[in-house]
């Protein structure tokens, strides 16, 4: 997983965790690495699963607490979707959660690219640091599970 891409990656990791005190490890570099690899939504367990293909002394616990430490210095956000496991999502650009409720899988939906996300009235008292929004329905067409079935009337 050396690429530049995840030197770059690494880079930016090291100075954002310094940011907020903590270390860098080779195991939070590693998990951040799984994270960025594939751009969909894991829960903790699946993270530890991809870690320990290519290294295998890794520990569930080690990967929760890299976890921990990733979405404290602000490069990887959690996302829940009803009462599911917690996924985690690498994708720090304002977006918001599309969660499929045929096959349960999560996407990634870009605010200018969705139409049907209401505008919010958010009253002068208030200020917005970041937005959580999920969206459910069926992702007709988005993967290969879904997309197969019939729409039932």
């Amino acid at each position: 997983m050396a690429t530049d891409h995840f030197s770059a990656a690494g880079k930016s990791l090291n100075k954002r965790l310094a940011e907020k005190g903590l270390r860098t490890t080779s195991q939070r570099q590693h998990v951040y690495e799984v994270l960025l690899s594939q751009r969909d939504h894991p829960s903790a367990e699946e993270v530890f699963m991809r870690a320990k293909q290519s290294k295998p002394e890794i520990s569930m616990a080690t990967v929760y607490n890299s976890l921990d430490a990733l979405v404290k210095c602000g490069v990887v956000r959690q996302v829940n979707v009803d009462r599911g496991a917690t996924l985690f999502c690498s994708n720090m650009s304002e977006h918001v959660h599309f969660s499929c409720d045929d096959c349960g899988k999560v996407f990634d939906i870009s605010l200018k690219d969705s139409p049907q996300v209401p505008e919010v009235d958010v009253p002068s008292e208030f200020q917005v640091r970041k937005i959580d929004i999920a969206l459910h329905g069926r992702c007709t067409g988005k993967c290969n599970d879904c997309g197969q079935k019939e729409t039932i009337a």
